[in-house]
Parts: C-alpha cells; sequence; structure tokens
C-alpha cells in the first residue's frame, strides 16, 4: 500500500490494490487511527478512532488535493 507522495501532516494516504473494484476512495492513517472517504464527490465512508475535529481536517485535505487523488488512483489501479 503505496503512500501518496505530496499530501502535507501527519497522516498516511494511500490505496489498497484489492479495492480497484470499488468506486474511487482513498484510505488515511495515523498512529491506529483509520479513515476511507469516497472520491468525487468527497465524503465519509467510515472512521475508527479519528476525532470529529480531526476528520474535518482530513476532509479539507482530501477537498483540497482531490485532484492528486483522483490522478493517483487511475494510475495506480491501472497497474493491475
Amino acid at each position: 500500500m503505496p503512500k501518496i507522495p505530496g499530501i502535507p501532516g501527519p497522516y498516511w494516504f494511500f490505496f489498497y490494490s484489492f479495492d480497484c473494484n470499488e468506486p474511487m476512495h482513498v484510505h488515511v492513517r495515523r498512529d491506529r487511527q483509520h479513515a476511507k472517504f469516497w472520491l468525487a464527490p468527497v465524503s465519509l465512508a467510515w472512521n475508527h478512532g479519528f476525532s470529529p475535529r480531526e476528520l474535518n481536517e482530513i476532509r479539507r485535505l482530501v477537498v483540497e488535493n482531490e485532484p492528486v487523488f483522483i490522478e493517483a488512483w487511475h494510475e495506480h489501479c491501472s497497474q493491475r
């Protein structure tokens, strides 16, 4: 699960290879917290451990970097 480069902050944004059959999304992890955000449009799929305040910050990063995530999704999933 490669980290998507160029996103500032303490978060690890990534994809799982076996998720390419699902709609576009990105996983985010920090320490033991983990969440999944759908892309286009951005919405929270699920959350395990992030506080509401931190989820707002993560969502802001996902919205700001949505084109980067979509491009990375296509690159990642087309290599399979």
